[in-house]
C-alpha cells in the first residue's frame, strides 16, 4: 500500500494538526506514504524526522498551474495506490481522478461544511462527522462515495504546566479555550462571561486575526489582568491538566477536536451547542452544552463545572468513556488502514 498525500495549507489549525497526526500514525503501522507539504509549514520537520518522505518542491513556486504539473510528475514517480488529498488546495492540485487501472484513486478530506463542487477531482470523500456526510450526500455526492472517520485527540501523559510560569495564582480557577482567534470560535463570549466568574483566569491558547480586538476588549471588560494570551501551543495536554474547565464557546463548529482533548485529558467540557458540540456531546453526561452567545447560561455553566464535585467527577468519567470507546489514536488509524485497504480492494 502506497499513499500519497496532500496537505497544501501552512496554517495551524485542526485540520493541519489532525492530518499530520494521522500521517505520523500510519507510518508508525508501516505504511508507505509521501507527503506533498510546504517546508515551511509548522509541522514539516516533525514529518521529515520520522522518516517519511516529504515532497516541497511542489510549492517552490507560487504558480498554480505549475504546483499542478509537478504534482502530477510527482504521481508518476512514486505511483501510490490512493493520493489522499487534505481539504480544498489538495484536492485541486491532484488533477482529475482517472479510471484507468494504473492510477491512483483521489481521496478527499471534510473536516467541515465545505463546498462539494470543489471536490470533483475525488473518487471518494471522508467527513469527519455524521453529519458532514449527510452534507455530503445532500450536495449530490453518492452515498457509497461518502464516508465517516472521526479525528482523535495527539494527548500524552504528561505533568500538569506548573500555573507559576503562565502568571496564574495556584488557587485560581483556569478555564482554558485551545482555539484559533476567529469571530466564529466565540472568544468573546468566553472574556464577557469571566466578569461573572471573580475567581477565574482565562487561558486562550492559540492564535488568529482576532487577537488584538481580543485583547482590547479584555482591556474594556476589565479583565485584562485575568487574561492570558498564550499563542499556539505544542503542550496541550499538561495545559489541559492544569486546568479546571475546558471550554469551547464556538458559534460555528463543525467537530471539534478539542472536546476529544477534554476528555482524553479528564477535564470537565463547557462548550456552546453548535454541531460539533451538540452532536458529540450529551449534555449533564459528557459535558455541559449552553446556547450559542448567551453569556449567562455559559456563566452558570462554568460555575456549575467549577463548584459541582458531583457533577465534574461525571463528565470527566463520562467523557473518558466516551474517548476509549471510539476515538483513540489506534481504533482511528486501524480504521484509516482498514479504509485504504477497502478502495484499493474496489479498484482491483
Amino acid at each position: 500500500m502506497r499513499i500519497l498525500h496532500i496537505m497544501a495549507s501552512k496554517a495551524l489549525g485542526g485540520a493541519e494538526t489532525y492530518s499530520t497526526d494521522v500521517m505520523l500514525s500510519l507510518h508508525k503501522m508501516g505504511i508507505d506514504q509521501c507527503v506533498v507539504m510546504p517546508k515551511d509549514a509548522p509541522r514539516y520537520l516533525e514529518l521529515e524526522a520520522a522518516g517519511i518522505r516529504m515532497a516541497p518542491h511542489v510549492f517552490a513556486s507560487p504558480f498554480v498551474p505549475l504546483q499542478r504539473l509537478l504534482t502530477r510528475f510527482l504521481i508518476k514517480r512514486e505511483k501510490p495506490d490512493i493520493v489522499h488529498t487534505w481539504m480544498r488546495r489538495g484536492a485541486a492540485l491532484a488533477g482529475k481522478n482517472k479510471k484507468e487501472e494504473k492510477k491512483p484513486l483521489i481521496l478527499g478530506w471534510f473536516g467541515g461544511y465545505y463546498d462539494t463542487s470543489k471536490f470533483k477531482n475525488c473518487a471518494h470523500l471522508v467527513g469527519v462527522t455524521k453529519d458532514i456526510v449527510a452534507h455530503m450526500v445532500k450536495n449530490g455526492v453518492p452515498a457509497a462515495n461518502a464516508h465517516f472517520i472521526p479525528t482523535f485527540p495527539d494527548i500524552t501523559t504528561v505533568p500538569p504546566i506548573d500555573r507559576a510560569t503562565l502568571s496564574t495564582p495556584r488557587d485560581a480557577k483556569v478555564l482554558l479555550a485551545l482555539s484559533r482567534m476567529h469571530p466564529k470560535k466565540g472568544l468573546d463570549t468566553l472574556l464577557v462571561s469571566l466578569k461573572g466568574l471573580p475567581d477565574c483566569v482565562v487561558w486562550l491558547a492559540g492564535d488568529g486575526p482576532l487577537q488584538h480586538k481580543l485583547e482590547n476588549l479584555a482591556q474594556e471588560l476589565g479583565v485584562i489582568d485575568r487574561v492570558r494570551f498564550l499563542g499556539w501551543r505544542t503542550d496541550r495536554s499538561a495545559l489541559l491538566r492544569a486546568a479546571d474547565v475546558c471550554v469551547l464557546p464556538s458559534r460555528y463548529e463543525p467537530f471539534g477536536t478539542v472536546i476529544l482533548e477534554a476528555w482524553a485529558a479528564g477535564t470537565p467540557l463547557v462548550a456552546c451547542a453548535s454541531a460539533g458540540p451538540a452532536a458529540h456531546v450529551e449534555n449533564e453526561s459528557t459535558g455541559l452544552l449552553t446556547p450559542i452567545d448567551d453569556v449567562r447560561a455559559l456563566t452558570a455553566a462554568l460555575r456549575r463545572a467549577l463548584d459541582d464535585e458531583e457533577l465534574r467527577r461525571r463528565l470527566v468519567a463520562k467523557g473518558y468513556a466516551a474517548y476509549i470507546k471510539d476515538f483513540t489514536r489506534e481504533s482511528v488509524t486501524r480504521q484509516w488502514i482498514e479504509f485504504y485497504k477497502s478502495l484499493i480492494q474496489e479498484k482491483k
